[in-house]
This record gives C-alpha cells, structure tokens and sequence, in this order.
C-alpha cells in the first residue's frame, strides 16, 4: 500500500508542583488523554520523549515539578486504499450517488487491523479515479457509516458536488435513517425519545456511553413493532423496535438502547445476556453472533436534482433465521 508523507507535531508539558512524583507514563496520559498508554509507550521507544535533551524510554521513570518535557508526535501514516474487486449489493447509482445494501462483516473504510476487504477497496474498483479526493484518503465516497456489525442501507458520493450536498444533509439533519434493532425485554413506553449526550466512556475507553460532560447531543426516536414473549414465562420477552436518527453518533442506537435497559440482542459490547435467555429463548437467539441491528430504510434529497428519494431493505439472512426462532 501506498503512505503519505510523515509530519510532526510537537507538544511541551510543564510538570505542576500537583503531579510531581508520578510516573512518566500516567502523566502523559493524565495531560494528553487522546493518546492511549500504549501509543505513548510507543513513541518513547521510538526516542520521541525528551527532557533537558536526554531521551525518556522508561515509562517508570518519575516526573518532578519544574521538569519540561517535549513529546515529538508523528501523524499515524495513510494508507492509500487499493481498489479490490468485491461484489456489491447497489440498490439504486446514477453519476452523482449510489445506494447499496452492506453484508454484516463487512467494515466501511480501512483502519488499523483492517486494511483490505473494507467496504472502500470495492467500492474503488467499481467506480474507479471517479472516486479520488472526495472525502479524504482512507473514506473516499464516504458519507456516513454503518458499523462492521451492522447490515444494511448506506449512500456513497460518486463527486464533490454529492459529497457536499449529502454532508450538509447530514449536518442540517434532513437526511433520515431508520433502523429494526432487536433487544432484550420491552421497552417502557412502548414508543418514545431518547435523549443522552454520547462521549468516551470514563470507565473504557474503547467503548461509548451516555455522559454528562465532554460528549456530543444525541437523539433517538425508538418505537416497539412487536414483542416476543417466551411460552414459559410471559416476563421474558425479546422486542423488534423501530429506531429513527435524529443524530448520527458512533454506536448510537446501541449505547441508546443499552441505557435505557434494552441492550441489541448478540451486542458483544453493550449487550450483556439476561441470565434468564438461555432457558427462555433457543440457542440460535442466545447465542446470535452480531449485534441485531439493520439499517433498512433511507430518506434523503438528491444533491443535484433535489428529488426526495426513499430506499428500503430487507432484513438480512442472519436477522430472518432470528425472526423465524423467534
């Protein structure tokens, strides 16, 4: 793969009389909470860390009050997407857009641990240099997301002029998506709107959640379709809820849902299992391999022409094989 070019940034800390003591490492965390401890450790063994222009490559060695340290920090190298020919489900495409139907599995843009099969590596060798600069390197086309998880109805930007036509739908909110989620229990109200702000969770960084501060305003209106409830015990019960985004945060439906007690049934992340399934409901449910969520409907103008457009999917495979054991 091809990689652009390296730049530097620069960063000075000044060591407070509070956080003297401390070791290196909790310290660089504590002051630059985007890098993680272990992108930090990496950049001290890369001789990026110095102090008084003596190199720091031992996350124990201890800070004192007064000590400045000077972080050099490389941008993470692009990779150029490789065209790749995978087949697509396109539902609708003319010279501006397309619509198409993502398998669960799939992941949308290339990332670290994902660099080939993404959903941008097929879409590059459908349609070609039509595709180059519009967005950025690694999300050519790309408008919005789904998670690799996640199946169903996205809309990719064939130019410039799509591609900013969609993205101000999107900011200006008038771009509508709705999805069919699968969750534990019954929701309460059965139709209703939730709304949380969604940052970092405090407790894991690698995971969402609704938060007081430091997130991003959320909105998710949920409606129950239909309940499944188990023969033996009419408490225990799985829901087919209808969710339309008002916001488009990462993971939303899924930190949404989870926070109001009805976590995505197969969610490996926010889905813990109630003990009760396994008794309740057959093991094709209990143990269902992805989070149970599909993006089935579309709503949007068209960029050029100003035409409302509507697209609709089916539930996939995997989801209709849960239907039918429910």
């Amino acid at each position: 793969m091809e990689r652009r070019n390296i730049f530097v940034e620069t960063i000075t800390l000044t060591v407070e009389k509070s956080e003297g003591k401390q070791r290196i490492d909790k310290f660089l965390v504590a002051r630059l909470s985007p890098l993680t401890r272990t992108r930090i450790q990496a950049l001290m063994d890369d001789h990026r860390l110095t102090c008084c222009s003596k190199i720091i490559t031992s996350p124990s060695h201890k800070v004192k009050e007064g000590e400045v340290y000077t972080l050099h920090i490389p941008q993470i190298q692009e990779a150029i997407p490789q065209a790749e020919n995978i087949p697509l489900t396109i539902i609708y495409e003319d010279k501006d857009l397309l619509v198409l139907n993502k398998p669960a599995g799939m992941v949308v843009h290339p990332a670290p641990g994902h660099r080939e099969s993404t959903l941008v590596n097929a879409l590059l060798a459908h349609c070609g240099e039509s595709l180059s600069g519009i967005g950025g390197i690694r999300r050519p086309g790309i408008v919005h997301r789904l998670d690799k998880d996640t199946s169903g109805l996205m809309i990719v930007a064939k130019n410039d002029i799509a591609h900013q036509g969609l993205c101000a739908q999107f900011a200006n909110r008038t771009l509508s998506r709705s999805y069919w989620a699968f969750v534990w229990g019954i929701p309460h109200p059965k139709e209703g709107t939730i709304e949380g702000d969604i940052g970092r969770s405090p407790q894991n960084r690698q995971k969402m959640a609704v938060v007081t501060r430091g997130g991003k305003a959320a909105i998710t209106h949920y409606r129950v379709l239909k309940s499944y409830v188990a023969k033996d015990a009419p408490s225990q019960s799985i829901s087919m809820v209808c969710c339309d985004l008002k916001t488009g945060l990462t993971h939303q439906i899924r930190v949404h849902m989870a926070h109001i007690g009805h976590p995505l049934v197969g969610d490996p992340v926010y889905g813990r299992t109630p003990k009760w399934a396994k008794k309740a409901f057959d093991p094709a449910v209990v143990g269902f391999s992805r989070q149970a969520l599909h993006a089935f409907e579309l709503r949007f103008l068209h960029p050029r022409t100003g035409e409302s457009m509507t697209f609709e999917a089916p539930l996939s495979p995997d989801l209709e094989m849960l239907l039918s054991f429910l």
